[in-house]
């Protein structure tokens, strides 16, 4: 079975303030127990079948936080469980203020060919706002740390849309971010997500709420920005081109990150790790959140929520037709270029994407948030700002 596979490794030096994933500091206890369940996942999902892991994203959290030893430990238990073919996209997220060049060179040793650095911003004020570890000045020299250790796929994260932040420190951002020339961007609007401390300062008035309007024009900003060298593939991503072509197409950069295509292909991907999440065969599970219940239960091999699922995962649902073609919609236009392509939806599900969404399709076209080529649809230049609106469009009601 053909997969992408994702590794959560929950542990943080400290837990910043505006995230809401699936992480914690202070645990650092857990970590071997925590390996040592991992791997045990690993094992017993290589019992039940053959997995063939087309790319590999090793995520967190801040993978980095284990020590070289456990972290190699993982990457070589994923290699002797699953087949990973030669060349395969393997990635690793650090923070920049985990890593040295002997760190990072035995990433590259044990098989890590892509690395992305969660940078978030290059003024230390701000780094501070957002409650990194690391400054501006390691940020730079965790990236040439990372091509002294023969890294030459690395991307860069970086947030907007702060509280209070300007266009021209958004400017200065990136610009530095260029002076690197990494191969790959993620750009995010930073989101103030419920339960934060984040949104617990912006209810209190302690921070401001972050502007709409400018995070639009920042996005705007960087487009411009990084039109010249890069190819804005993905809402929220850019892959450096090779060609100076200037009727680029996806084919042009490969420094795509193969392993979120699996996602917005709507392929299936297993997640291994405390909050993972999988899909695989009409079905989407998640494992237990709590690193502890996570270890424990791993630990004692007991039964899972259904006949064919691991000890460790909790929910488990059923993805009927209506569900997996808005899905395959939403997260396809995310592709900018590629969008969802007409023989694609067709092969999968049997039926003219044209046919099933006749109404959709020509209202959203109306509205000049849609474009229908002869392959494929897809989202205008004005559509992209607008994503969350066209993408709801599509999803049944629940």
């Amino acid at each position: 079975m053909k997969i992408g596979l994702y590794i959560h490794i929950p542990f943080c030096k400290r837990k910043c303030p505006y995230c809401d994933f699936n992480s914690y500091a202070g645990l650092d206890a857990l970590q071997i127990p925590y390996v040592e369940a991992l791997t045990a996942e690993m094992s017993w999902l290589a019992r039940q079948r053959e997995w063939q892991a087309n790319t590999v994203f090793i995520g967190g959290g801040t993978p980095t936080v284990l020590p070289l030893s456990l972290l190699t430990r993982v990457l070589d238990a994923v290699q002797a469980r699953f087949y990973v073919p030669a060349g395969a996209e393997i990635t690793v997220e650090a923070n920049p203020g985990t890593v040295d060049e002997t760190y990072l060179a035995g990433l590259r040793a044990a098989g890590v060919n892509r690395l992305s650095l969660g940078v978030q911003s290059f003024h230390n004020d701000e780094l501070r706002l957002l409650g990194r570890i690391h400054t501006a000045a390691e940020s730079k020299a965790a990236f040439r740390a990372a091509r002294r250790a023969g890294f030459q796929n690395v991307n860069l994260d970086l947030i907007y849309g702060l509280p209070e932040q300007s266009l021209e420190r958004w400017r200065v951002t990136l610009e530095q971010a260029l002076s690197l020339s990494p191969e790959h961007f993620s750009l995010y609007c930073l989101t103030v997500e419920e339960g934060t401390p984040f949104a617990e300062w912006v209810a209190r008035g302690d921070l401001a709420q972050p502007d709409d309007d400018l995070a639009a024009e920042m996005y705007e900003l960087a487009g411009e920005m990084l039109k010249a060298d890069y190819l804005h593939y993905e809402v929220s991503n850019w892959a450096r081109r090779t060609m100076p072509d200037p009727q680029f197409t996806i084919c042009h950069s490969p420094f795509i990150c193969q392993h979120n295509m699996v996602y917005w292909r709507n392929k299936a991907y297993l997640g291994l790790g405390a909050g993972a999440h999988s899909s695989w065969d009409g079905r989407r599970w998640h494992n237990l959140l709590s690193l502890q219940s996570y270890v424990a239960r791993m630990a004692a091999q007991g039964k899972g929520a259904a006949p064919w699922a691991s000890p460790v995962v909790e929910g488990v649902e059923v993805i009927g037709e209506s569900l997996a073609m808005g899905e395959t919609m939403m997260l396809g236009l995310r592709l900018l270029k590629e969008g969802v392509p007409l023989a694609r939806f067709s092969e999968r599900f049997g039926r003219s994407l044209l046919d099933v969404y006749r109404d959709e399709v020509a209202v959203l076209q109306g509205e000049g948030l849609l474009e229908q080529g002869p392959e494929c649809v897809r989202l205008t230049r004005r559509g992209w700002l607008l994503g969350n609106q066209v993408f709801a469009r599509f999803l049944p009601d629940v």
